[in-house]
């Protein structure tokens, strides 16, 4: 670390600052937030954003007045967008009935081409019911018996049952879904967040995500999901051509009612679900603080801040491996082995200040980059405006070694893969 101090340009106020990050003063703000994003969202992102910061601000207050507190529950707005997503998903079997029939009742005429072209449509736009990864390693329940020991005990607090199986990645995330038709459930562990957590707050992240099974969200359910990937498909296949002769004019002109419509309704589902969405964040947040403590799920958030720095600091050691290419093959191996150990130690290293000038753009972006969550800043508020929550989950030593080394070959499998650049492509 190499200490910088400067005089505020705008202010006056002295600024001793860490020459890694971005200088800036904590007395009136100047430079906070240099690289604001500028970018220009979409008529339906626009959209997405400004109820986003409606009902963020809205649910912020609910969530204060109840001291922090909020329970899981279905509104009307929650059973008319799966009445809708139930009628996105009868088109897809309608084109498929159809398609059966006209091929099966025209044939010897021209109508099995068109019954083929209403299969085809319906194949497009076929449910998803997710798979396992083919280039991330998949831990069972035999492989890493501690891990989801634990796992379970974290779910039980939660209230709802442990997954079925573990994708181990270099993201600096975590997520959980379902795969195949019987809707297994699967955790997505990133090792550029799970690497930088103390175990007390690795056991809040999994409460965080074990919540969102037990709160039912009902926007990544398969069912709402599946609608919103349909409608998303359908605009795709309207969209306007560029083509400028009176073919593509003609088109473009026939596509303008159903892209309408289309539009409509993913606005329609996007004012029913997004309340939803933000409120289920909080209400696993909340189940972050019961499983690993008030203090240790805070802890998560402040990590979230330094997402970006942690993707920068695993693209600067992917960099730094491709020039030394020619170096021995031992020290590419080493270097893999010791990654994630850097990590952590750079991340222990950032300054407090820095985490002060995440939150304070949290403040002026709001809603403006991510619609479907809160922002990190009133997520961490929330945590803090609740009663101090004690470890409904606690681990020792022993039991954090002996996960390390079940998690040790998916450790160095993604570390090779930072390494080798295939994970930023």
């Amino acid at each position: 670390m190499e200490e910088k101090v400067q005089a505020c340009p705008q202010c006056g106020t002295e600024i001793r600052s860490d020459s890694r990050f971005v200088t800036w003063c904590a007395a009136c703000d100047w430079n906070v937030d240099p690289a604001r994003p500028e970018e220009q969202p979409g008529r339906l992102e626009r959209l997405r954003r400004g109820l986003a910061r409606r009902h963020g601000a809205k649910l912020l207050e609910d969530v204060t007045a109840a001291g922090g507190e909020l329970r899981p529950h279905r509104d009307a707005a929650s059973f008319v967008a799966y009445g809708i997503a139930l009628v996105v998903h009868g088109v897809t079997v309608a084109l498929l009935a159809g398609g059966v029939l006209l091929a099966v009742v025209g044939w010897g005429t021209a109508l099995p081409v068109a019954g083929a072209f209403l299969l085809g449509l319906a194949w497009i736009l076929r449910p998803r019911f997710g798979r396992l990864p083919d280039e991330a390693p998949v831990l069972r329940r035999a492989q890493a018996p501690d891990l989801f020991a634990l796992i379970d005990e974290v779910a039980a607090v939660a209230g709802t049952r442990g997954v079925d199986a573990v994708v181990v990645t270099p993201e600096v995330n975590a997520s959980v879904t379902t795969y195949g038709i019987r809707q297994r459930r699967l955790l997505h562990l990133g090792l550029g967040l799970w690497e930088v957590l103390s175990p007390q707050q690795r056991i809040a992240l999994l409460g965080h995500e074990l919540g969102h099974y037990a709160n039912g969200d009902t926007r990544h359910g398969v069912i709402i999901a599946n609608a919103l990937r349909s409608l998303d498909t359908w605009r795709y296949l309207v969209a306007p051509v560029q083509d400028t002769s009176a073919v593509g004019t003609l088109l473009n002109m026939a596509y303008l009612l159903p892209r309408g419509l289309l539009i409509g309704v993913q606005m329609l589902l996007d004012r029913l679900t997004l309340r939803a969405a933000q409120r289920a964040e909080y209400l696993a947040d909340a189940l972050a603080a019961k499983a690993g403590s008030s203090e240790a799920a805070v802890g998560l958030m402040d990590r979230l801040l330094v997402a970006d720095s942690v993707g920068s600091f695993l693209l600067r050691e992917a960099n730094a491996r491709q020039v030394s290419r020619s170096g021995a093959r031992e020290r590419g191996q080493d270097a893999a082995h010791g990654l994630w150990d850097r990590l952590a130690a750079y991340v222990e290293s950032i300054p407090q200040g820095e985490y002060e000038r995440l939150r304070r753009v949290g403040v002026l972006r709001g809603h403006g980059v991510d619609s479907t969550h809160p922002p990190t800043h009133l997520r961490r508020a929330c945590l803090l405006t609740a009663a101090a929550a004690p470890a409904r989950v606690v681990t020792d030593e022993i039991r954090a070694k002996a996960i390390g080394t079940e998690l040790a070959e998916a450790r160095e499998k993604a570390a090779r893969r930072v390494l080798r650049g295939s994970w930023f492509s």
